[in-house]
């Protein structure tokens, strides 16, 4: 499962390693400094329990890294989100380079008729499906048109 961190709304996204296909899930509507980021951690714990249940699976964080590839604020914030969130659900962690994912995520409705509403409402969760795509192609190999992006990576199941 993938998630792309935002500070009002946070994005999911799932797919399956071995056969590479993702999809988009869901936006979660809470900003990440209510309550000190408990009311978005304990959303996020829900939603992953439901769609993930039992089964393994390793969540991948979007990991918004400066243009020239150096960590700032915001991917601080999101380690340390991280960390929090892998304490709370059990389950690994890892990073990885979501530079340029809105980007896509906008790319992609670019042209579907959709309104400006419509198309923020699935934006974050888009985004999430571009991070989890190219995590699954860093793992095998194919550049992902930068550094490659994946940080503290574990071997991962084939759900993520």
């Amino acid at each position: 499962m993938a998630i792309d961190l935002g500070e009002k709304r946070t994005g999911l996204a799932m797919g399956d390693r071995e056969t590479g296909l993702v999809s988009a899930l869901e936006v979660i509507e809470c900003a990440i400094d209510a309550d000190a980021g408990k009311m978005l951690l304990e959303r996020l714990a829900r939603a992953i329990e439901n769609h993930l249940g039992d089964s393994a699976g390793t969540l991948v964080m979007g990991l918004p890294l400066n243009m020239d590839g150096s960590e700032g604020a915001q991917a601080k914030k999101a380690r340390t989100f991280g960390e929090l969130l892998a304490a709370r659900t059990s389950r690994a962690v890892v990073y990885h380079d979501e530079r340029l994912t809105s980007v896509e995520a906008d790319w992609s409705m670019a042209r579907t008729g959709m309104t400006r509403g419509q198309k923020k409402e699935k934006r974050d969760a888009l985004a999430a499906a571009a991070i989890l795509r190219d995590y699954f192609g860093s793992l095998r190999g194919e550049s992902a048109g930068s550094d490659g992006g994946v940080s503290d990576s574990p071997d991962v199941g084939e759900d993520s």
